[in-house]
């Protein structure tokens, strides 16, 4: 069984004061669960499945506590519908300032508020091996446990970064993109630099108006319908495929 002690933290950690005040978070599922273990990242504990013990026993051993239970209990303190495999508690790294890496492509995430869509664009970084994600304060924490399932694994080989942004782009030597409603069409744009940062708004209101000044250039993803918008995930998706098959030309 989960003991009362472990199911109460757990469920504590779907709260951000709670993550933050212990510095743990939880990941659910098998593959994510895994991945995890793989990882350098310290590992409380873990608990699983009769199945999943016996499978992965060897892996799980680098976790201070292991325990059997069934999947109801899984289910009852974390936050899937259903759960056949396992659930982790892992320790929150000590963040790192963030620095600037000339020649790199970096994410700019400002006020994304939807976990899935921050989720989604982890895994879209990660695919496209862009290893920086700088986010506003007020960005969606990356360890909501609806971020991290999202993410899947790629949260793991994704650097996150929560500071103001304003002073990192006003100092940068680096072109600034930003995604706008209107903008030079991404399919004629023509990129003079290997790098730079690319800035994704808020899902309802797009980029601040404070960035506006540091965005030098203002780019779009031409629409083909009436369709009035995309979701910040799928735009993300298309710019970052146009920006790094552009810097390869």
């Amino acid at each position: 069984m989960i003991s009362q002690k472990w199911s109460k933290l757990i469920r504590s950690l779907q709260q951000k004061k709670y993550r933050k005040a212990e510095q743990l978070f939880f990941v659910e599922g098998e593959k994510s669960v895994l991945e995890l273990l793989h990882s350098s990242w310290k590992v409380r504990a873990v608990f699983g499945t009769e199945q999943f013990l016996q499978q992965y026993h060897a892996l799980c051993a680098k976790a201070d506590l292991v325990q059997q239970c069934t999947e109801h209990e899984l289910v009852q303190v974390g936050t899937f519908s259903s759960n056949n495999a396992a659930l982790a508690v892992a320790e929150i790294p000590v963040a790192q300032p963030f620095k600037e890496q000339p020649g790199d492509w970096v994410l700019v995430l400002d006020q994304i508020n939807d976990p899935g869509n921050l989720g989604t664009i982890i895994r879209v970084a990660d695919w496209y091996g862009i290893r920086n994600i700088l986010c506003s304060a007020d960005t969606v924490d990356l360890y909501n446990p609806k971020v991290i399932a999202a993410a899947k694994g790629s949260f793991l080989r994704v650097q996150m970064y929560y500071q103001e942004l304003l002073p990192v782009l006003e100092q940068s030597s680096m072109p600034v993109y930003g995604a706008y409603l209107e903008g030079e069409s991404v399919h004629q744009l023509k990129l003079s630099n290997a790098g730079g940062y690319l800035v994704m708004g808020n899902e309802a209101n797009g980029i601040s108006p404070a960035l506006k000044p540091v965005i030098s250039h203002p780019v779009t993803i031409p629409s083909f319908s009436d369709t009035e918008s995309l979701n910040v995930g799928i735009a993300t998706a298309i710019l970052c495929d146009n920006f790094k098959r552009l810097s390869r030309l």
